[in-house]
């Protein structure tokens, strides 16, 4: 197999924050206090150099999202992966900016404030960001560390 040639720092993270715009779902992975693992995939809206996701407070991830907030996250497939860690808050309705909640129900099609009231909103702010699509690509795959673009 031919592989394309490696992209720049800078291709990678234009094509990662135009995958952060367009995409629609990705992989969740929180642990609780044991450090027992939990992944699922959830829809999510990228605003502001954040991820917004909603999930209900019941779920594992919901827990594990308002207990301690560690998240790593996964975008693509794993010949075009993007994968974020970061620090989750809980993003109350009554502090999300006017038109936020609207913009996630419309982009994701799915609306938190129509199932029920345990679910949350939750605010990811990227603290690393990594990005590859083939063996080529593994060097230099860090764009983001301690919350700065390093591309």
């Amino acid at each position: 197999m031919t592989l394309p040639p490696p992209r720049s720092g800078d291709e990678r993270r234009r094509d990662t924050l135009a995958r952060l715009v367009h995409d629609v779902d990705v992989w969740v992975a929180s642990a609780d206090g044991d450090g027992d693992p939990y992944m699922v995939p959830l829809s999510f809206l990228w605003d502001d150099g954040a991820l917004i996701l909603s999930t209900s407070v019941a779920t594992p991830t919901g827990r594990n999202l308002r207990s301690n907030g560690r998240v790593r996250i996964g975008l693509g497939g794993t010949r075009d992966v993007v994968m974020i860690e970061g620090a989750a808050e809980v993003l109350p309705l009554d502090r999300m900016r006017d038109g936020l909640a609207d913009a996630f129900a419309e982009k994701t099609g799915f609306d938190p404030r129509k199932s029920g009231d345990d679910y949350l909103y939750f605010r990811i702010v990227p603290t690393g960001i990594q990005a590859w699509r083939e063996v080529n690509e593994l060097k230099g795959r860090t764009l983001m560390r301690d919350g700065n673009w390093l591309a």
